[in-house]
């Protein structure tokens, strides 16, 4: 779900209500601070995602993606921890490496690989600050903690982390092996085949291999930015490894056609 415009926190709560009414399985919004697409206001990420744990009490929620390299780990963890606790072990952590265009202006790390290397302490980070029962010490490039502990606890014993990356840069899939799913993203936004994301998630698959990761469940997340489903059914794309088909909208989508949308339903495997 965009956040721009009519899309505020609000909002948010009544359209996740309404897609857990109508039997969706996670409702999930963006995270920016600086891209405004139609000049008038961005939501705040973590309000609305209150407002969306809030307002429901079935589906999975959380951001798809936030920028982890613009952010204070300890703080996400804070944020991580209650929105778990509020809404009963529902949320999902999806992150990326985000574009320049929410970092440059003000001074963060803007270069690409500056960012990932901050993504990826960051992430190690925030796991051992929701983790670790002894206060956490990490003297990293980026960041530079003593003896710090939170008592940040999740009601999920692990909160999944999804990774988002743009195919076919192997780097940020190779990062998605180490944690919970796999949010790949094609040039364009543009809709992979089955054969496509079977592909993606072999790199995946191989960086797993014999490590601790691998028998841990892992999601494959399938993103449809355009409004017409996809030639090939639902089906097609489970077997495929596909486990979350999520419906996008474009940011200056009209408020009453994403209602619609929402009360339609989701796809299913059979149909």
């Amino acid at each position: 779900m965009p956040t721009f415009g009519d899309f505020d926190a609000r909002t948010q709560g009544e359209l996740a209500r309404a897609a857990e009414d109508a039997g969706w399985d996670g409702f999930f919004c963006w995270d920016h601070m600086l891209y405004d697409p139609v000049g008038r206001g961005v939501a705040d990420t973590t309000v609305a995602l209150a407002a969306i744990a809030l307002a429901t009490s079935r589906v999975r929620f959380g951001p798809l993606v936030m920028p982890l390299a613009r952010r204070r780990p300890w703080k996400v963890a804070q944020e991580v921890a209650s929105l778990d606790e509020v809404s009963g072990g529902r949320f999902v952590l999806g992150v990326g490496n985000g574009d320049d265009l929410d970092f440059a202006p003000v001074g963060d790390p803007a270069p690409a690989r500056e960012r990932a290397a901050v993504l990826d302490e960051s992430l190690e980070l925030l796991h051992r600050l929701l983790g670790d029962d002894e206060p956490v010490t990490h003297h990293g490039e980026t960041f530079d903690v003593t003896d710090v502990q939170l008592h940040a606890r999740t009601v999920q014993e692990r909160v999944p982390v999804w990774v988002a990356g743009r195919w076919p840069n192997r780097r940020p899939l190779r990062r998605a092996a180490r944690w919970d799913g796999v949010v790949p993203l094609w040039p364009g936004f543009a809709t992979p085949t089955p054969e496509d994301f079977a592909a993606c998630l072999d790199v995946v698959r191989e960086a797993r291999c014999g490590t601790e990761h691998e028998d841990r469940p892992f999601d494959g997340v399938l993103w449809i930015q355009s409004d017409e489903p996809p030639g090939p059914p639902p089906a097609a794309y489970a077997e495929a490894g596909v486990t979350w088909w999520v419906q996008s909208f474009d940011p200056g989508a009209d408020l009453a056609s994403v209602r619609r949308r929402i009360e339609a339903g989701p796809p299913r495997t059979g149909g």
